[in-house]
């Protein structure tokens, strides 16, 4: 608790717990355990005693009673709320539990304690060498084991593991970690210290949602989640990008396998295998993966010890095969004394006075341990540890059972099951009967899938040999194995094909019950992945509420919309372009030149107006110079051309929103005018570039404060910058695309202090979190998270967006506005260079016709000018770009600044300058 509490005065208001319904910070945590701890003392519980917990999963209430038991110094006992009643009196017993907390509001007083012994473990403090926690695993003889773990050796698994994960960018405040694993498995230690060691965020999820697997993928996304710790089969069910914002992977309960590894270790996340037995205090060694060579289980923590030994108890040599020692102190104890003796005698060889033989073997080699299999009949199924012998106790308790036996099968999806093989005793014997008895005493895991066999094969030792035992099977404990094949059409046959290679047990009746085939979270989770193949929107859900084949087959038939057949999405025949919208774009290329020639339109006026006045001819009558200024402010001003785009884009894009239209049809030859008006009447120039914010309100667009929008924004308006965003040239932010014969229309938003690098594309439907960068060139496809760095096309996370900013003050808003006029003037003054030379090759043409009569008389002369003015025009171009670039980079120097400063100013209007040299310079 030492831990929690530094945690607490290090990160006050940093959030600690938040179950989706209720949050709690590490202040308010603290309080809530504070308050919980006097209710236990005030019932007589204190430091030495054992308290059993049975609170639903996922509640903030589970978590503070675990603190609270710990904070008083007492141990907790977890069981699982969904285990039978008689294995969680069994536990309670054997563990001797002073009380046991349900999530009531009441704390049970214990019965059996005088009023002078609770008053004593209320006084009494918790020392190193108490208990932390007790919990029990599979026993071999047919009742659970309890291990307990000390103080002691809790925290230096803590603070061990600390010292192993993400050194260079440690878990902080800013992280959230899923617990998603029961707290009677001992793994659930390590998702609460992960977090409340360092300030991090503990984020339960329903246990509802953990067994379905391919839906806890979204649910991790819609959360935040930064770090997770689970086994090796679940994580293989979720899609890539629900781990996107995972920069920690824990894997550990299972063998990892490599291509498992290699496909989630990815550039900005560390993911690491671990080991340990629940009797050394959750994990003992640990491995980084990185995607290639071997999967280790790697090297012992800080504290433990490990040893490789032969059957003699001597260490083996490099590369060999023996049986992993763990010593250290990580180690537990049986609550047993007989067992403890036994399973943690010391080790003369090593010098070690308790050991724990682990039963595992393993090849030592120098670079870390590689896990081998089991020395004993223990397994491992979805991370719990299995004694095959409990189960075959259990088993053999049945009525009419001759002699039973108990292993695990491979199916032909790589779903492992549980399998019972029952000899029958006599004729009575009834299956469905038999699961209903073992389901009273079994954690739903450890209810095995039932067949009957004729007899058990056994070994020259007389004992049983399960890898004689039959597999696959040809029938279960639903269905009689000789029974006729089903005659289904080709849907529901489909569906049996696919539930046949998640069970590995041939359907062979409609009746047939998904559990009573031995049926889990896991398998049901696998067999949902199949079954989307065809049936898209069916869900774990619909398993566990529709077990028997026959009725899956008709919710599978029903999730389908009416008139569409199951199977796999038809080839799509793409529509050639109509030719009506071919004749209505020609169409319209009249109107959209004639817009742009009112621009050069206006120019002509102006030079005729000016040939006239200042050589006594003109090439046509002239105008008055109030149209021509009229005519400037409409067409060639940068108001006036954002005014006509704004106008036409807002008229024909009226209650056009995201979604998928027609290519050809009326939103989508709207949506190209609106574009092509933008583009011709060139709505953002130079001149306008500090009003492009401005312009893309105009539009619809949401613009936050200090927006920095270098870009064309969209003309749909469906744009979304959160304040202090920015986004460089060049940034493709259309939100539209067409995919053959369909036009995609989407929304782009951009969170607040969010960066997009320049020539940068955003697809409809993207949306940049909070304070993530996106480096230049990148291709964004979907969501990136708050925080992240992403690259490449299509982006992937590259680890955490790093803004190297110095804090600086608040802006004051009138500085802000007056920068704001400096901006503006600079890009009207840049904009005036090809007016000046203009101005200046109009001079030399002057020079050449002064004198001539008429235009038709200086004709001669005007040919003969064309080439100097052409040279003067680009000289005086030359020379003003070349100046003004390098007046402007006086006392430019490396570092940040703001973009509003002199500074930011000179940047700005540098690369504005250089904007220019490729139109006048390089034509």
């Amino acid at each position: 608790m030492a831990i929690l509490a530094d945690s607490a005065a290090r990160f006050p208001e940093a959030s600690a717990l938040d179950d989706g319904r209720r949050s709690l910070s590490y202040a308010d945590l603290m309080a809530a355990v504070r308050a919980k701890g006097r209710e236990l003392q005030a019932a007589g519980l204190g430091a030495g005693d054992r308290v059993g917990v049975r609170i639903p999963s996922g509640t903030t209430e589970l978590y503070i009673s675990i603190l609270a038991i710990l904070h008083i110094g007492a141990a907790y006992v977890p069981v699982d709320a969904d285990d039978p009643e008689e294995r969680a009196r069994l536990v309670f017993v054997e563990a001797g539990v002073a009380a046991v907390l349900t999530g009531g509001d009441e704390v049970p007083v214990p019965e059996t304690r005088t009023a002078e012994d609770r008053a004593e473990a209320v006084r009494r403090f918790a020392e190193p060498g108490d208990d932390a926690w007790v919990i029990f695993t599979s026993g071999s003889t047919g009742t659970p084991k309890g291990v307990a773990v000390q103080h002691r050796s809790a925290a230096a698994f803590v603070d061990a593991e600390a010292r192993i994960f993400l050194q260079e960018e440690p878990l902080g405040p800013q992280d959230r970690v899923l617990a998603g694993l029961s707290v009677a498995f001992d793994a659930s230690c390590e998702e609460m210290w992960l977090a409340w060691r360092h300030g991090a965020c503990l984020v339960p999820a329903p246990r509802a949602l953990v067994r379905t697997g391919t839906d806890l993928g979204p649910w991790l996304i819609s959360h935040g989640i930064t770090a997770v710790s689970t086994v090796p089969t679940l994580a293989a069910l979720w899609p890539a990008e629900s781990l996107e914002s995972v920069r920690l992977l824990i894997f550990g309960g299972e063998a990892c396998p490599p291509e498992l590894a290699e496909r989630l270790a990815v550039p900005g996340r560390e993911v690491w295998n671990t080991y340990g037995p629940t009797e050394a205090t959750v994990v003992a060694c640990a491995a980084p993966l990185g995607g290639h060579g071997p999967v280790r289980i790697g090297l012992p923590l800080d504290g433990w010890d490990l040893a490789v030994v032969d059957a003699e108890g001597l260490p083996v040599g490099e590369g060999d095969i023996g049986e992993l020692i763990i010593g250290g102190v990580g180690l537990a104890r049986y609550l047993d004394p007989d067992m403890d003796r036994e399973k943690y005698a010391p080790m003369p060889s090593f010098g070690w006075q308790r050991a724990y033989r682990s039963g595992d073997l393993v090849r030592y080699e120098a670079a870390g341990l590689i896990f081998m299999g089991r020395a004993d009949e223990q397994v491992k199924l979805g991370g719990r540890r299995i004694e095959l012998g409990e189960i075959d106790a259990a088993l053999q308790s049945l009525s009419h059972v001759a002699g039973a036996a108990a292993a695990v099968r491979t199916t032909a999806a790589g779903n492992q099951i549980l399998v019972g093989y029952l000899a029958a005793a006599d004729a009575d014997l009834d299956l469905v009967a038999a699961r209903g008895l073992l389901a009273a005493s079994l954690p739903a895991p450890l209810i095995p899938l039932l067949t009957v066999v004729d007899s058990l094969p056994t070994k020259t030792s007389g004992k049983v040999d399960r890898h004689a035992l039959p597999w696959p099977l040809t029938g279960s404990g639903a269905a009689e194995a000789d029974a006729a094949p089903l005659n289904l059409p080709e849907d529901a046959a489909w569906v049996a094909e696919q539930w046949a290679a998640v069970l590995g047990s041939q359907v062979t009746g409609l009746d047939a019950d998904f559990f009573a085939y031995g049926g889990g979270s896991l398998s049901a989770a696998q067999l949902v992945s199949a079954l989307r193949v065809r049936y898209p929107i069916i869900t774990v859900a619909d398993i566990y509420a529709t077990p028997r084949i026959g009725a899956l087959i008709d919710v599978a038939r029903q999730s389908l919309p009416d008139g569409v057949a199951a199977g796999p999405a038809p080839v799509r025949t793409v529509r050639p372009t109509a030719f009506k919208s071919q004749v209505f774009q020609t169409l319209m290329g009249i109107p959209l030149h004639i817009l742009v020639g009112m621009r050069w339109l206006t120019y002509l006026m102006a030079a005729n107006n000016l040939l006239s006045a200042l050589a006594g001819f003109s090439a046509a009558p002239t105008i008055s110079w109030w149209w021509v200024a009229a005519s400037w402010l409409v067409f060639v001003s940068p108001a006036g051309r954002m005014l006509i785009s704004v106008a036409a884009a807002r008229f024909l894009l009226r209650k056009v929103g995201p979604g998928t239209y027609p290519r050809s049809g009326r939103v989508h030859l709207r949506l190209w005018l609106a574009e092509q008006i933008q583009d011709l009447a060139g709505a953002i120039s130079l001149a306008s570039a500090p009003w492009v914010p401005y312009y893309a309100r105009a539009l619809g667009a949401s613009i936050g404060n200090n927006v920095q929008l270098h870009s064309l924004p969209p003309v749909t308006g469906l744009l979304s910058l959160g304040s202090g965003s920015n986004v460089e040239p060049e940034v493709d932010l259309s939100g539209w695309w067409i995919d053959g014969d369909v036009v995609h229309i989407g929304a782009v938003r951009i969170g607040a202090g969010a960066s997009v690098g320049a020539r940068s594309t955003l697809m409809p439907g993207a949306s940049i979190g909070v304070g993530a960068q996106v480096e230049p060139g990148s291709a964004v496809l979907g969501k990136v998270k708050a925080g992240h760095h992403v690259a490449g096309s299509p982006a992937e996370r590259r680890g955490k967006a790093k803004h190297p900013l110095p804090d600086t003050p608040a802006e004051h808003r009138l500085i802000g506005r007056l920068w704001f006029a400096g901006f503006a003037l600079a890009s009207a003054a840049l904009a005036l260079i090809p007016y000046v030379s203009a101005a200046a090759a109009a001079l030399v043409v002057f020079g050449f016709i002064r004198g001539s009569e008429s235009l038709s008389a200086a004709v001669p002369q005007l040919l003969l000018a064309l080439a100097p003015a052409a040279l003067v025009w680009f000289l005086v171009n030359l020379l003003l770009i070349l100046v003004t670039t390098r007046l402007l980079g006086i006392g430019l120097a490396e570092g940040y600044y703001r973009v509003r400063s002199r500074i930011g100013w000179q940047v700005w209007a540098t690369e504005r300058g250089l904007d220019l040299a490729p139109d006048l310079l390089f034509p």
